[in-house]
């Protein structure tokens, strides 16, 4: 069995992990709070964000402050389902791996 298989490959990114970390724990976040947070530049920040929201992921919310345009995003409710079942699955890895270590030692 492969140990690794279940994971989602979409969180390998430590940029998209981060970004969807940030969006379990808040409900709308905008892009510069979201660049400022993960210490990214605009185009990484932005390619990494059209691939969770390819996936639909995450929703996005376009509006305008005053003149200004204003872009935030949410995790959606799949977005929420699969990076909770990537972490259930990281836990799972880590207890697998746990459990061969201490039987071959």
């Amino acid at each position: 069995m492969n140990i690794i298989a279940n994971l989602n490959k979409m969180f390998e990114s430590r940029i998209r992990l981060g970004i969807m970390s940030i969006l379990m724990v808040n409900d709308w976040v905008d892009f510069l709070a979201l660049k400022e947070l993960l210490e990214v530049s605009d185009g990484n920040l932005a390619s990494h964000l059209k691939a969770l929201e390819s996936e639909e992921y995450m929703e996005v919310r376009k509006q305008f402050v005053g003149k200004k345009p204003k872009t935030s995003y949410r995790a959606s409710l799949l977005g929420r389902n699969e990076f909770n079942l990537h972490l259930e699955n990281l836990n799972k890895l880590l207890s697998n791996t746990q459990e061969v270590v201490k039987k071959r030692d």
